[in-house]
């Protein structure tokens, strides 16, 4: 009797100071990420010298580095990732500050992130690379960024497509996405690495009325 009186004793306690602590931790934790939120570098530095969780999450998984680069916030990420952020941390959809600066264009953090360990071969929640959906969205210098650092352009994602076929198909022919397809056969991309259908990047380039893009596919040897 006396042992369970005991026992039941011991898990009230734990589970009456259990929410505490975590609503202490919350606490201490949020003002890194406001502080993220606001670009306040010397904020930054001063929680974290007082103990600030550089890994710590919101309700959406997010660092506070994650934070800083969904705003561009150049110096917080810059403040951040010299203290030792993971750069490939990923939230609660799968974007890392690497991926998400690459899909992005924040072209200041994805450098930080390729000189602090980012992982070439990591993918987002469509199973892509950074390349494909900076390909996707006419990013030229950050297209040129990722291939210099060594991302590989004929990654396929879960809906079959590359970087070179993303920059076709989800584009609108553009100067700039022309740009991206140069760089992406002068990178070595595969010209006929077709779709799960089986259509070839020069095929939906004509049957987009991409005459730009379809000339240089045909330079290049596509068929």
């Amino acid at each position: 009797m006396l042992r369970r009186t005991i026992l039941a004793g011991a898990i009230a306690l734990a589970f009456a100071t259990t929410p505490q602590l975590s609503v202490a931790q919350t606490m201490s934790e949020r003002p890194l990420h406001q502080a993220a939120a606001a670009n306040d570098a010397a904020a930054i530095s001063q929680l974290l010298a007082t103990g600030a969780d550089i890994e710590a999450r919101n309700d959406k998984g997010e660092t506070a580095l994650l934070v800083a680069t969904h705003a561009d916030n150049v110096e917080a990420a810059a403040a951040l990732i010299t203290a030792g952020a993971d750069v490939n941390a990923k939230d609660g959809i799968e974007d890392s500050p690497y991926l998400y600066a690459g899909a992005r264009g924040h072209l200041e953090i994805l450098r930080l992130t390729l000189a602090h360990g980012a992982d070439l071969k990591s993918i987002n929640r469509y199973g892509g690379t950074a390349l494909i959906p900076a390909a996707e969205r006419g990013h030229v210098e950050t297209v040129q960024t990722l291939i210099d650092a060594g991302v590989d352009v004929d990654h396929i994602n879960r809906l079959g497509w590359t970087a070179l076929l993303e920059a076709i198909i989800l584009a609108d022919g553009g100067q700039r996405h022309q740009e991206i397809v140069d760089l992406l056969i002068k990178a070595g991309a595969d010209v006929d690495l077709p779709d799960f259908d089986g259509t070839t990047p020069l095929q939906h380039a004509r049957s987009r009325g991409f005459k730009e893009i379809e000339a240089a596919l045909l330079a290049a040897g596509a068929k």
